[in-house]
């Protein structure tokens, strides 16, 4: 916590852009902290990707990986944007960190976990 605040990482594939609107406008307002994603790869911002070749790429991805690690470091917790349920291998990568980080775990919609 940072103050009053609890400082909430959003998590979820870039392609639900959306969802990741909403649900930093909602988590700001219930009085959180939010850090999201630094762009939608998958829904917007393809100059991003456009010009690259394979390898800057890889590097780039791998990179942007890392980050969001680092950004889960700074939370209290995460807020995963599971839109019809959906979670793929990246943002299963940052649910398990933020297990064994000690991170809470919050989803849009409901999962069964195991």
């Amino acid at each position: 916590m940072i103050g009053n605040y609890r400082v909430i990482t959003l998590c979820g594939s870039t392609r639900f852009k959306d969802a990741f609107m909403e649900a930093q406008k909602r988590l700001t307002l219930d009085g959180n902290i939010v850090i999201s994603v630094g762009l939608f790869g998958h829904s917007g911002d393809a100059e991003v990707w456009e010009n690259m070749d394979e390898g800057t790429l890889t590097k780039t991805k791998e990179m942007l990986d890392d980050m969001h690690k680092r950004k889960i470091d700074l939370s209290d917790g995460i807020y995963v944007i599971n839109v019809g349920g959906y979670i793929g291998e990246s943002t299963g990568s940052e649910i398990e960190y933020a297990r064994m980080t000690g991170k809470s775990i919050q989803y849009l919609e409901p999962v069964g976990e195991d």
